[in-house]
């Protein structure tokens, strides 16, 4: 689905991801998860091309994303962020709606699309007519959510969205983003922190350090098989609070 060919990138002479080969399967969740700064949300933001790569080819599909065609890649990938990135003057209808009505998309389409994904979501209808700044952290997130998947998206980006959220709101998020995962069957690309959430999420985990990758594979791959001590020290620092 999406393959990363010697991919890198740099900011003022500092590595932010080195030279990268990556392949992430189609149909299944990969997690990327690492300390701050390993380079796990650069390497999301250069799928989607919000960041141009200093080196490399990044291939969506079995085609190369690059500028001339990425306005209609983006069309086959929805992106979530941390608290949801939505637009404060737009209401929740508005947001959702944003980008098929961009692509012409008629009333009766969005109208069944929209009433699909409240239910999908578990998002009130209800609440559709308030403003970001008139939901709650949750709400935002089920929102953001929608308009990711508005266009049936073949690929899914979720960086970090459950981060800023309280304990218990998470969890139900969890388990409604698990359930929606399998129930739609997409490629889900997720970063995060967290070894548990990863553990919870992943079919694959992607273990990021310094700007490298370190080790790919299943939670018992990174912790019975760790490709160098980093891996062990990363499994060990959080063991207290993942179920391995």
């Amino acid at each position: 689905m999406v393959r990363l060919f010697d991919v890198s990138k740099r900011y003022a002479g500092t590595a932010a991801l080195h030279s990268t080969n990556l392949s992430i399967e189609r149909s299944r969740t990969t997690v990327l998860i690492g300390p701050s700064g390993c380079g796990k949300s650069t390497l999301l933001r250069l799928i989607i091309r919000l960041i141009e790569p200093d080196s490399g080819r990044i291939d969506f599909g079995g085609e190369p994303i690059n500028l001339d065609n990425i306005d209609n890649l983006r069309r086959r990938i929805g992106y979530v962020i941390q608290e949801g990135g939505l637009f404060p003057h737009l209401t929740a209808r508005a947001n959702v709606l944003l980008m098929a009505r961009h692509v012409g998309k008629s009333q009766d389409e969005m109208r069944a699309k929209l009433l699909e994904l409240c239910e999908l979501t578990r998002f009130s209808e209800k609440l559709l007519p308030r403003y970001p700044v008139e939901l709650s952290g949750g709400q935002r997130q089920r929102v953001s959510l929608m308009r990711a998947l508005m266009l049936s998206p073949e690929l899914l980006l979720l960086d970090e969205p459950l981060g800023a959220l309280d304990p218990l709101v998470r969890a139900s998020l969890q388990k409604d983003l698990k359930e929606i995962f399998a129930q739609l069957g997409h490629t889900v690309l997720f970063v995060t922190h967290d070894l548990a959430e990863a553990i919870y999420f992943g079919d694959e985990i992607v273990l990021l350090n310094e700007g490298r990758v370190v080790q790919k594979g299943s939670v018992t791959d990174l912790r019975e098989r760790p490709a160098d001590p980093f891996v062990s020290e990363f499994i060990n620092a959080q063991r207290g609070i993942a179920t391995l």
